[in-house]
């Protein structure tokens, strides 16, 4: 049985370091301190505020980029001594940001900090960068490994990954999402790579060995956590093209505080939420998380949504199945308003941030 914890505060992502309305603010003084307008020579950007890859016209094909790290995660990885997982990570999270706006996969490139570069760490880790990239079809193009033990300890993990759309695919933002449409739901396999400094947190609080299983579980809890992200550019490519297909979300940081990215002026109403797997009720029990917390950090089950017309969830279901997609389900529709709301659990959330 896990000790119980003395914690004084409420676990939080915030409380465990990570304020999303700080680095939101952050992010903000960033973008405007670098704003510039490139030469339309340059390639002309496509605005799209807030969502899951910056767009790029050049001529008359559209590019789609996206970047990210896969956190925490790698500090996991390094207590159990396995690589191969966060290499996996590596890819999807960055495929999957490309998925959300209907783009497909092309190359990603890597970024590697470390302190002290190690043969049979790297070679584990493109184990698993290999297996992500086939799992996308997408190639690795090059990347920079940078030795700085000034700056990390460790290692950390980042990629940036590009994408385009196949001649007669559009981008696929989120601007036709109306109320009457249906939100379809595909499940996780696991925390992905979110929220995994207020994990540690519950694992340290809480005196977990990550090398031994919890309660009624087989596997060891670190292995648990350390499942590698799903790749759910099959998705994007089945449903992409269909004018019925109105918006796609990535539920990465943020849990299902992402779906107001697609569209703010909506309401997005979660009322056939699966319920949470083992492992996530174990986290929350075992760390004291309140329902809020846990379904604005974590994805929760379902790591990937689709929105579709309000009369094409047997066609797009369909769809899936075809593309190797079986568990796909419906979780719930859009409605008039704004944010998300999970009415069963009593948790309404305004926006992304």
């Amino acid at each position: 049985m896990p000790r119980p914890s003395r914690r004084r505060v409420e676990a939080t992502y915030a409380a465990s370091g990570v304020d999303r309305s700080a680095v939101a603010r952050a992010v903000a003084s960033l973008v405007s301190a670098a704003a510039y307008r490139a030469p339309t020579s340059h390639g002309r950007p496509i605005r799209t505020p807030g969502h899951f890859a910056g767009l790029l016209r050049i001529g008359r094909e559209t590019l789609a980029l996206t970047t990210d790290t896969v956190g925490t995660k790698v500090l996991l990885a390094a207590t159990l001594d396995r690589w191969e997982e966060v290499g996996e990570d590596l890819v999807a999270i960055n495929v999957n940001d490309l998925a959300s706006v209907g783009a497909r996969p092309a190359a990603i490139v890597d970024t590697v900090l470390c302190g002290r570069p190690d043969d049979r760490t790297f070679r584990s880790i493109g184990r698993g960068i290999r297996r992500g990239l086939a799992r996308a079809g997408c190639s690795l193009l090059g990347g920079e490994t940078a030795v700085v033990p000034d700056v990390v300890a460790g290692i950390d993990l980042g990629a940036t990954a590009f994408g385009f759309f196949p001649r007669g695919r559009t981008p696929v933002l989120g601007d036709r999402i109306v109320p009457g449409d249906r939100i379809l739901g595909v499940p996780s396999t696991g925390l992905h790579a979110n929220g995994f400094t207020l994990v540690r947190q519950v694992l340290r609080e809480a005196g977990i060995d990550p090398r031994k299983p919890r309660k009624g579980a087989r596997r060891p809890v670190g292995e648990e956590l350390l499942r590698p992200t799903r790749t759910y550019s099959p998705i994007s490519e089945a449903l992409a093209s269909l004018p019925s297909t109105h918006g796609f979300a990535h539920l990465s940081g943020g849990g299902v505080r992402n779906l107001p990215r697609l569209n703010p002026n909506v309401r997005f109403v979660l009322d056939r939420w699966p319920a949470a797997s083992g492992l996530e009720c174990w986290i929350q029990a075992t760390g004291g998380v309140s329902e809020r917390e846990m379904y604005q950090t974590f994805n929760m089950g379902i790591g990937f949504a689709v929105i579709v017309g309000g009369a094409a969830v047997p066609a797009a279901l369909h769809r899936l199945r075809g593309a190797g997609v079986r568990d796909a389900r419906e979780i719930g529709t859009v409605q008039h308003g704004r944010g998300v709301d999970l009415p069963q659990l009593g948790l309404r959330y305004e926006g992304y941030a």
